[in-house]
């Protein structure tokens, strides 16, 4: 079992980011996730920095810590090549201790190139082909690629890393979980669905599994629960919507009538122990034994406290169980 924090990129600066990946280290992670997005969900929000800008940053100011991004969607915003180029420089800067977290994109982040935005089956089908390219790009030397809906024409990542960077696949579905199977080292999702993680295993799916645990800690579960519904009700819509809307005024009509007690549902909120490692506890019985702690309360320091005093060694202890 690996436990991770997630850096929420759309709630704080690039610098602020940066400083709390050399606290999660400090603080006995064992590896930090960003997502990778150009809108953040909620204007009020007020950030979204350039991913791979901030992950370089970490790995110069960082020794131990892995470095996940959750995720990327290497096509449309991005071509994969650029992925590949992107992904084998930071591999290359953390010394080895980059993984390359991929899925199928959101709207809210993707049709700011006014490529248009594919349905799913199709965006599934642009994924496998942006793995493939990205791989390819990986094994060096000049590549050529002609699929249904991308190409690559005589490209090359000079500055390759020795051992190539882990890609963990995103499944909102089993098709996605498939995916992640076939073309991928790992499996990353956001919900405690066994469905997810059985479709991945039965179809030959050994690697990691990733999962976002979505937690509020405070000192009250009030104020917890406050916090959490200011900064991350737009989880609660599910992966149909989360993936459809546009932009952040649209989430924030979508998320208008949630409420504190349907975040009370979903996250481990407040000051009690016991509250948290009920959420753990189901992503750890689907299997998921990467563990990236969200934690949606107003005070990401005390959380660090939280964390390293009363949290870490009961989730090790309940993983190992």
């Amino acid at each position: 079992m690996r436990i991770g924090f997630k850096l929420f990129a759309e709630g704080f600066s690039p610098t602020e980011l940066v400083r709390q990946a050399v606290r999660a280290e400090g603080a006995g992670f064992d590896f930090v996730e960003i997502s990778d997005h150009y809108h953040p969900w909620f204007h009020g929000q007020g950030h979204s920095g350039f991913v791979w800008s901030i992950l370089a940053a970490i790995a110069a100011r960082t020794s131990r810590i892995e470095l996940t991004t959750g995720v990327t969607c290497p096509m449309i915003r991005y071509h994969p090549a650029i992925v590949a180029q992107a992904a084998a420089t930071t591999a290359l800067l953390s010394q080895g201790r980059f993984n390359l977290g991929v899925g199928s994109g959101e709207r809210l982040n993707e049709h700011v190139v006014a490529a248009g935005w594919p349905d799913i089956g199709l965006r599934h089908e642009m994924l496998r082909e942006a793995v493939e390219i990205i791989r390819l790009l990986w094994q060096g030397g000049y590549q050529s690629y002609r699929g249904r809906h991308l190409a690559l024409e005589d490209a090359r990542v000079f500055d390759l890393p020795e051992e190539p960077p882990a890609i963990l696949v995103a499944a909102g579905g089993p098709n996605a979980a498939r995916i992640a199977a076939e073309l991928g080292d790992g499996l990353f999702v956001t919900e405690p669905n066994p469905e997810l993680t059985k479709s991945y295993t039965h179809a030959g799916g050994a690697g990691p599994q990733y999962a976002e645990v979505p937690l509020a800690w405070a000192t009250t579960e009030k104020a917890a629960l406050a916090s959490a519904r200011e900064r991350f009700r737009f989880a609660l819509t599910g992966w149909k919507v989360q993936s459809e809307l546009p932009n952040p005024v649209n989430f924030e009509a979508a998320t208008s009538l949630v409420t504190e007690e349907n975040m009370a549902e979903n996250f481990g909120a407040g000051p009690d122990v016991d509250r948290h490692l009920a959420v753990v506890r189901q992503f750890v019985d689907t299997g998921c034994d990467h563990l990236a702690l969200v934690d949606a309360g107003p005070d990401v320091d005390g959380f660090f406290d939280f964390f390293t005093e009363e949290l870490a060694k009961p989730i090790r202890e309940l993983a190992a169980a």
